[in-house]
């Protein structure tokens, strides 16, 4: 035991894992709705009034929501640091283009105002939609590919290995994966929208929510039969030590056909990540028809946590299956920074997480309301 630490470590990576869900899927759900809005943004806005509206109604907050996503990357880097060297080398040129597509958005948002002329705004309305639709399909081109196992393994000098290229990461499972992520981040996006506006564009909104909430049930569940119907997973085999020093290799791993559904057989409470998927789904396909924009927000944001959950659920104690050696995965119990280090960044975020929630609950409840043309001409800090 590590003197002043009152957590074994079997827990603290426990923690960890449930830390890290829970950053991402915040981060899928504040920033989630922010990408939503941008790809909808050429479809639901007809002309630059109703285009300045849909901008303005994630203006001001798109910066504050991209908070979860550093803070996710950060907990991978400090309390993963085998998965994040991994991932962020295997899936370089990936990141590399989500990592453009999220730079247009700042600089579509200071610049498409700078200029009244029609062209100008519209390559940058079409560069924020560019911002919102990519981001949100490659996340779930890189869950796909995590359930698919990655190509990577470990030479002698326990250096990583990958042997995979970008076009590989476009496999069908992975595409289908996106395609989940994209319309339920859209379906999300479409209940904000109804939430900040009003007339056309939250008829729009409401219209492109419902048909992007259909689709995420019968994308997921097209998902789910691909996975039951000999989809190959992974699973450990023998005893793996949860609370050893960290070594990927000191495990042995197979991939087979339904082990990605042997945790529901065993823990058959997980069941409730699948159902919350496709039970938010259907009620905010039912708050769309009946126009309840803040219960379509929720019933949105219950289906992100279920979907992400299912993922989750379904892999665990993998973070990271390799497809070229098995026995390399990267897993909760093997993957992870030291006792210490996992302790130290517990307590810090015990502090500094709750400030995080208190400034976004203050900030949202500041810009409460309704855009409307009359409230952008009157305020000079508009986009």
């Amino acid at each position: 035991m590590i003197p002043f630490v009152p957590l074994d470590y079997e827990t603290l990576r426990l923690i960890w894992w449930l830390l890290l869900g829970v950053l991402l899927i915040a981060f899928a759900i504040m920033d989630g709705f922010d990408l939503g809005v941008a790809a909808l943004l050429p479809f639901v806005a007809r002309n630059d009034d109703e285009r300045r509206i849909v901008i303005n109604t994630i203006g001001p907050v798109w910066e504050g929501n991209q908070v979860w996503l550093i803070l996710g990357g950060g907990a991978i880097f400090a309390a993963w640091p085998a998965l994040y060297a991994t991932s962020f080398s295997g899936f370089y040129l990936a990141m590399m283009v989500i990592l453009i597509a999220i730079i247009l958005r700042p600089v579509g948002f200071k610049y498409r105002s700078k200029l009244t002329e029609p062209r100008w705004r519209a390559f940058w309305d079409w560069g924020l939609f560019v911002g919102g639709f990519i981001p949100a399909l490659i996340f779930g081109v890189a869950v796909g590919n995590v359930l698919r196992g990655v190509p990577f393994r470990f030479d002698d000098a326990m250096r990583v290995v990958y042997e995979g290229n970008f076009f590989g990461l476009l496999m069908p499972f992975a595409l289908l994966s996106g395609l989940v992520s994209l319309a339920m981040l859209v379906a999300h996006g479409a209940s904000m929208l109804m939430m900040k506006t009003s007339g056309a564009i939250y008829e729009r909104a409401r219209v492109y929510g419902s048909y992007a909430a259909l689709a995420t049930i019968v994308l997921f569940a097209l998902a789910g039969i691909w996975i039951a119907l000999g989809f190959k997973g992974y699973a450990v085999t023998g005893i793996q030590d949860t609370g050893g020093p960290s070594n990927p290799l000191g495990k042995t791993a197979v991939a087979e056909a339904g082990a990605w559904l042997a945790n529901y057989g065993r823990h058959p409470w997980m069941m409730v990540a699948p159902l919350a998927g496709f039970l938010g789904s259907a009620l905010a396909l039912f708050a769309y028809q009946r126009r309840l924009a803040g219960f379509a927000f929720v019933s949105t944001a219950l289906a992100i946590f279920g979907i992400i959950s299912t993922a989750g659920l379904s892999i665990f104690p993998f973070l990271l299956p390799s497809s070229l050696d098995p026995n390399a995965s990267l897993t909760v119990w093997d993957a992870s920074s030291s006792h210490l280090t996992l302790w130290i960044m517990l307590l810090a975020t015990l502090v500094f997480l709750p400030i995080v929630l208190a400034y976004t609950a203050f900030v949202y409840r500041v810009m409460r309301g309704k855009v409307t043309s009359d409230e952008l001409g009157k305020n000079p800090n508009a986009y």
